[in-house]
């Protein structure tokens, strides 16, 4: 009887966390698709290279998110409504306070980071317009990660769910509107990108206008070590998000070296399909971190075996579906970002696509591990298969691949680092499981 609940808990909180992170990628899959309509190879060279900022802007944002609404639950699951409300006035408070710093660089520096990206002639223009407003509404993108986290963990999947949605569509109709009638370039492409969090603030919001929420702003219970445990506890989503900007940066390098501009374009092709893929398997972990949270904190090991075993098995045969699409219909789906019908960008990409995404089984695997541990405040072991998968592992594979493979070796670089670090993941939980979960 429990293992029935736990499975339709377990189906409810997934597949509204899915519906959600497919929002999400259908909105990076249209933005890349209206910026290679709008603006060509260009447009996506501009694009791939300021990726690396948006990364460690939103990797902050979710962050402090997924670390405050994963101690929220905890202190929910204790029954502690007092350390409830301080978890979700500090982690609200000082992420504020850091967003701004991340707003006052792209007003003052986003024209150094634009060359210090590799922005040439060509593309320095969109790449800088692209950096100054985005960072811009930092601010709105914490908010927005806070709110669905604290959302979500307070027994609300299904509007965290819809804000998500409303916000991306809204990006989607905005993109349109602002690249195509109003003919606004990429400075339109970034002002459809950055309104959606505004949005879905305004969803999120309805959780507490109709006091549904049981989390309060208090400024007494601003704490400094509540902010800096909530952020620990969502190391690993940061680690991840910095390691994916580093990941790119170093990719465009080795990109551009061999293939020049083409190159960086047909890879920021593949790069947001692999965005779209990864947010898949993010929805499922992050429809799993709730009930475990919640579990850990009423002590309950035995959701928390169940909701593991459900989610493994789940994205695993969510990444098989996904990796058969891409070996069935690669060319159709890079022509769709081909606009200038190039030969070259098509080849690349359609080579790419298949090399690349072999990792998805194994990246899906890590993607659940990771968040598992983090759901439990277990933050080293969630940063140890953060660092390895990323920095540790796929730069130096990359740089050593590519120099005995070319660009075959960039794109295999990713199933070498997913493939170890798999390994190192599997250990991690066995070990601990025989430790801790096997006791009940």
């Amino acid at each position: 009887m429990k293992s029935n609940s736990c499975f339709k808990e377990f189906i409810k909180y997934t597949l509204l966390s899915i519906f959600g992170t497919l929002g999400v990628s259908c909105y990076i899959f249209t933005d890349t698709l209206f910026i290679s309509m709008g603006m060509g190879e260009s447009g996506l060279t501009a694009l791939n290279l300021a990726i690396p900022v948006y990364s460690f802007m939103y990797g902050f944002c979710v962050m402090m998110g997924v670390g405050g609404g994963t101690r929220y639950a905890i202190a929910r699951g204790e029954g502690s409504a007092e350390k409830a409300d301080e978890i979700f006035t500090s982690t609200l408070t000082a992420g504020l306070l850091v967003s701004f710093v991340f707003m006052a660089a792209g007003l003052l520096f986003s024209s150094p980071l634009a060359r210090i990206l590799g922005a040439d002639s060509a593309v320095f223009e969109m790449t800088d317009i692209y950096l100054k407003l985005l960072l811009s509404f930092t601010p709105a993108f914490l908010i927005n990660n806070t709110l669905a986290g604290f959302v979500r963990n307070d027994g609300a999947p299904r509007l965290a769910m819809a804000a998500t949605l409303t916000g991306s569509l809204s990006n989607v109709l905005l993109d349109y509107i602002f690249i195509f009638p109003l003919n606004m370039g990429m400075t339109g492409a970034v002002l459809a990108t950055v309104m959606s969090p505004v949005i879905s603030i305004c969803v999120l919001s309805l959780h507490i206008i109709k006091k549904h929420n049981n989390f309060h702003f208090r400024m007494k219970g601003v704490r400094f070590f509540t902010a800096l445990s909530c952020a620990a506890t969502g190391t690993s989503a940061f680690v991840n998000e910095v390691a994916n900007a580093a990941v790119v940066i170093v990719f465009n390098l080795l990109i551009l070296d061999l293939l020049g501009n083409t190159g960086v374009a047909a890879y920021g092709v593949i790069a947001n399909l692999a965005i779209v893929a990864v947010a898949v398997m993010s929805g499922i972990s992050q429809g799993m971190q709730p009930i475990i949270s919640r579990s850990y904190g009423e002590g309950n090991r035995i959701y928390i075996k169940q909701t593991l075993r459900y989610g493994i098995i789940f994205a695993l045969a969510l990444s098989a579906v996904i990796y058969g699409v891409i070996l069935i219909i690669p060319e159709p789906i890079t022509e769709i970002f081909n606009s200038e019908k190039s030969a070259e960008l098509q080849g690349v990409a359609v080579n790419g696509l298949k090399l690349y995404f072999s990792a998805i089984p194994f990246a899906a695997f890590n993607i659940i591990i990771c968040n598992y541990f983090a759901a439990m405040k277990m933050a080293v072991q969630a940063a140890v298969i953060s660092l390895l998968k990323g920095l540790l592992l796929l730069i130096p594979a990359a740089v050593l691949l590519s120099f005995f493979g070319g660009i075959d070796g960039v794109w295999l670089s990713y199933f070498a680092a997913e493939a170890v670090t798999a390994g190192v993941s599997l250990g991690l939980v066995i070990g601990f499981g025989r430790r801790n979960l096997l006791k009940s």
